[in-house]
Protein backbone atom coordinates (compact mmCIF):
# COMPACT_ATOMS: atom_id res chain seq x y z
CA UNK A 1 0.00 0.00 0.00
CA UNK A 2 2.73 2.46 0.95
CA UNK A 3 4.74 1.67 -2.16
CA UNK A 4 1.66 2.15 -4.35
CA UNK A 5 0.94 5.55 -2.83
CA UNK A 6 4.55 6.55 -3.37
CA UNK A 7 4.38 5.40 -6.99
CA UNK A 8 1.21 7.41 -7.64
CA UNK A 9 2.89 10.54 -6.27
CA UNK A 10 5.92 9.90 -8.49
CA UNK A 11 3.87 9.53 -11.68
CA UNK A 12 1.51 12.44 -11.07
CA UNK A 13 4.29 14.81 -10.01
CA UNK A 14 6.28 13.85 -13.10
CA UNK A 15 3.24 14.53 -15.28
CA UNK A 16 2.90 18.05 -13.88
CA UNK A 17 6.64 18.63 -14.21
CA UNK A 18 6.58 17.45 -17.81
CA UNK A 19 3.97 20.07 -18.66
CA UNK A 20 6.20 22.73 -17.06
CA UNK A 21 9.21 21.40 -18.99
CA UNK A 22 7.35 21.55 -22.29
CA UNK A 23 6.55 25.20 -21.56
CA UNK A 24 10.25 25.72 -20.72
CA UNK A 25 9.75 27.10 -17.23
CA UNK A 26 12.58 27.45 -14.73
CA UNK A 27 11.17 24.71 -12.48
CA UNK A 28 10.71 21.72 -14.73
CA UNK A 29 10.41 17.96 -14.81
CA UNK A 30 13.02 17.03 -12.19
CA UNK A 31 12.13 19.74 -9.68
CA UNK A 32 8.40 19.02 -9.68
CA UNK A 33 8.91 15.27 -9.47
CA UNK A 34 11.35 15.51 -6.56
CA UNK A 35 9.11 17.88 -4.59
CA UNK A 36 5.94 15.85 -5.15
CA UNK A 37 7.69 12.57 -4.42
CA UNK A 38 9.33 13.96 -1.28
CA UNK A 39 6.02 15.32 -0.02
CA UNK A 40 4.43 11.89 -0.32
CA UNK A 41 7.36 10.32 1.51
CA UNK A 42 7.11 12.80 4.39
CA UNK A 43 3.38 12.14 4.76
CA UNK A 44 3.85 8.36 4.70
CA UNK A 45 6.51 8.73 7.38
CA UNK A 46 4.05 10.64 9.57
CA UNK A 47 1.33 8.01 8.99
CA UNK A 48 3.28 4.78 9.38
CA UNK A 49 6.72 5.55 10.75
CA UNK A 50 6.08 5.76 14.50
CA UNK A 51 3.89 2.78 15.36
CA UNK A 52 6.72 1.20 17.40
CA UNK A 53 6.62 4.00 20.00
CA UNK A 54 2.85 4.47 20.23
CA UNK A 55 0.47 2.47 22.38
CA UNK A 56 -2.94 1.31 21.23
CA UNK A 57 -5.75 3.51 22.47
CA UNK A 58 -3.68 6.35 23.89
CA UNK A 59 -0.96 8.75 22.76
CA UNK A 60 2.19 8.52 24.84
CA UNK A 61 4.15 10.94 22.66
CA UNK A 62 4.00 12.38 19.17
CA UNK A 63 7.30 11.79 17.37
CA UNK A 64 5.76 12.92 14.07
CA UNK A 65 6.29 16.49 15.30
CA UNK A 66 9.99 16.00 14.63
CA UNK A 67 9.28 15.15 10.99
CA UNK A 68 7.12 18.26 10.69
CA UNK A 69 9.93 20.43 12.01
CA UNK A 70 12.35 18.89 9.53
CA UNK A 71 10.02 19.76 6.64
CA UNK A 72 9.70 23.40 7.69
CA UNK A 73 13.35 23.75 8.66
CA UNK A 74 14.59 22.59 5.27
CA UNK A 75 12.87 25.60 3.71
CA UNK A 76 15.63 27.85 5.01
CA UNK A 77 18.31 25.76 3.33
CA UNK A 78 16.40 25.67 0.06
CA UNK A 79 15.88 29.42 0.14
CA UNK A 80 19.62 29.94 0.53
CA UNK A 81 20.44 27.77 -2.48
CA UNK A 82 17.94 29.20 -4.96
CA UNK A 83 18.88 32.52 -6.52
CA UNK A 84 18.12 34.56 -9.62
CA UNK A 85 20.74 36.10 -11.87
CA UNK A 86 19.72 38.08 -14.94
CA UNK A 87 16.27 36.46 -15.06
CA UNK A 88 17.82 32.97 -14.78
CA UNK A 89 16.67 30.91 -11.80
CA UNK A 90 19.33 28.58 -10.43
CA UNK A 91 19.43 25.98 -7.69
CA UNK A 92 15.83 24.76 -7.83
CA UNK A 93 16.67 21.12 -8.45
CA UNK A 94 19.51 21.20 -5.91
CA UNK A 95 17.17 22.60 -3.24
CA UNK A 96 14.55 19.98 -4.07
CA UNK A 97 17.20 17.24 -3.89
CA UNK A 98 18.26 18.37 -0.41
CA UNK A 99 14.63 18.35 0.65
CA UNK A 100 14.15 14.79 -0.68
CA UNK A 101 17.35 13.67 1.04
CA UNK A 102 15.89 14.91 4.32
CA UNK A 103 12.81 12.80 3.63
CA UNK A 104 14.97 9.75 2.95
CA UNK A 105 16.86 10.26 6.19
CA UNK A 106 13.62 10.73 8.10
CA UNK A 107 12.20 7.52 6.63
CA UNK A 108 15.29 5.57 7.60
CA UNK A 109 15.22 6.97 11.13
CA UNK A 110 11.49 6.24 11.47
CA UNK A 111 11.97 2.55 10.70
CA UNK A 112 10.82 2.61 7.08
CA UNK A 113 13.95 1.36 5.29
CA UNK A 114 12.09 0.05 2.24
CA UNK A 115 10.59 3.47 1.54
CA UNK A 116 14.00 5.10 2.09
CA UNK A 117 15.67 2.76 -0.41
CA UNK A 118 12.89 3.15 -2.99
CA UNK A 119 12.98 6.93 -2.67
CA UNK A 120 16.74 6.96 -3.18
CA UNK A 121 16.40 4.75 -6.27
CA UNK A 122 13.64 7.02 -7.59
CA UNK A 123 15.91 10.03 -7.12
CA UNK A 124 18.56 8.51 -9.38
CA UNK A 125 15.87 7.76 -11.97
CA UNK A 126 14.88 11.44 -11.83
CA UNK A 127 18.46 12.74 -11.90
CA UNK A 128 19.79 10.57 -14.72
CA UNK A 129 16.73 9.38 -16.62
CA UNK A 130 14.67 12.55 -16.84
CA UNK A 131 17.13 14.98 -18.53
CA UNK A 132 16.94 13.15 -21.91
CA UNK A 133 13.14 13.13 -21.61
CA UNK A 134 13.16 16.84 -20.77
CA UNK A 135 15.31 17.60 -23.83
CA UNK A 136 12.88 15.69 -26.04
CA UNK A 137 9.94 17.58 -24.54
CA UNK A 138 11.67 20.92 -25.01
CA UNK A 139 12.35 20.36 -28.72
CA UNK A 140 8.80 21.32 -29.70
CA UNK A 141 9.45 25.06 -30.07
CA UNK A 142 12.62 25.97 -28.17
CA UNK A 143 13.22 29.70 -28.22
CA UNK A 144 15.59 32.12 -26.57
CA UNK A 145 15.07 35.81 -25.83
CA UNK A 146 18.33 37.66 -25.20
CA UNK A 147 18.83 41.31 -24.30
CA UNK A 148 22.36 42.64 -24.61
CA UNK A 149 24.35 45.85 -25.00
CA UNK A 150 24.75 46.98 -28.58
CA UNK A 151 28.08 47.81 -30.18
CA UNK A 152 30.17 45.09 -28.51
CA UNK A 153 29.95 42.41 -31.19
CA UNK A 154 28.06 40.07 -28.87
CA UNK A 155 25.61 38.58 -31.35
CA UNK A 156 28.26 36.51 -33.15
CA UNK A 157 29.54 35.11 -29.85
CA UNK A 158 26.01 34.35 -28.68
CA UNK A 159 25.14 32.43 -31.83
CA UNK A 160 28.44 30.52 -31.71
CA UNK A 161 27.78 29.36 -28.16
CA UNK A 162 24.21 28.37 -29.00
CA UNK A 163 25.27 26.21 -31.94
CA UNK A 164 28.14 24.69 -29.95
CA UNK A 165 25.63 23.47 -27.36
CA UNK A 166 23.82 21.20 -29.82
CA UNK A 167 21.19 23.57 -31.19
CA UNK A 168 20.71 24.92 -34.69
CA UNK A 169 19.51 28.47 -35.25
CA UNK A 170 16.32 28.35 -37.32
CA UNK A 171 15.27 32.02 -37.17
CA UNK A 172 16.47 35.29 -35.65
CA UNK A 173 14.47 38.45 -34.93
CA UNK A 174 16.09 41.54 -33.46
CA UNK A 175 14.51 44.59 -31.88
CA UNK A 176 16.38 47.67 -30.76
CA UNK A 177 15.23 48.97 -27.38
CA UNK A 178 15.49 52.37 -25.77
CA UNK A 179 19.05 53.23 -24.89
CA UNK A 180 21.88 51.08 -26.16
CA UNK A 181 20.40 47.59 -25.77
CA UNK A 182 19.09 45.10 -28.32
CA UNK A 183 16.67 42.22 -27.80
CA UNK A 184 17.03 39.22 -30.08
CA UNK A 185 14.62 36.29 -30.34
CA UNK A 186 16.27 33.08 -31.54
CA UNK A 187 14.16 30.16 -32.76
CA UNK A 188 16.06 26.92 -32.21
CA UNK A 189 16.02 23.34 -33.42
CA UNK A 190 17.94 20.34 -32.15
CA UNK A 191 18.28 18.60 -28.80
CA UNK A 192 20.64 20.67 -26.70
CA UNK A 193 20.09 21.49 -23.04
CA UNK A 194 18.17 24.75 -23.06
CA UNK A 195 18.66 25.53 -19.37
CA UNK A 196 22.44 25.07 -19.66
CA UNK A 197 22.54 27.41 -22.64
CA UNK A 198 20.58 30.06 -20.74
CA UNK A 199 22.97 29.80 -17.80
CA UNK A 200 26.04 30.02 -20.02
CA UNK A 201 24.80 32.99 -22.02
CA UNK A 202 23.71 34.90 -18.93
CA UNK A 203 27.30 34.87 -17.64
CA UNK A 204 28.68 36.67 -20.71
CA UNK A 205 29.75 40.31 -20.15
CA UNK A 206 27.33 42.69 -21.83
CA UNK A 207 24.36 40.31 -21.66
CA UNK A 208 21.56 41.94 -19.69
CA UNK A 209 18.95 39.16 -19.65
CA UNK A 210 18.41 35.69 -21.08
CA UNK A 211 15.21 33.64 -20.94
CA UNK A 212 12.90 31.34 -22.84
CA UNK A 213 10.09 33.89 -22.92
CA UNK A 214 9.81 37.61 -23.63
CA UNK A 215 10.21 39.89 -20.62
CA UNK A 216 6.53 40.91 -20.82
CA UNK A 217 5.25 37.33 -20.69
CA UNK A 218 4.07 36.14 -17.25
CA UNK A 219 5.92 33.30 -15.57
Amino acid sequence: MQIGELAVAFVLSAAIGLEREIKQKAAGLRTYTIVGFGSALFLLISKYGFTDVLEQGRVVLDPSRVAAQIVSGLGFIGGGIIFVKRDVVRGLTTAASIWLTAAVGTAAGAGLPILAVLATAAYFVIAFGFPPLARIAATSTPQLHIRYLDGQGLLRDLLARITASGFHVAEINTRREAGSSVEVSVQLSGRGDLHSVITELSDLPGVLAVGNRPAAEPY
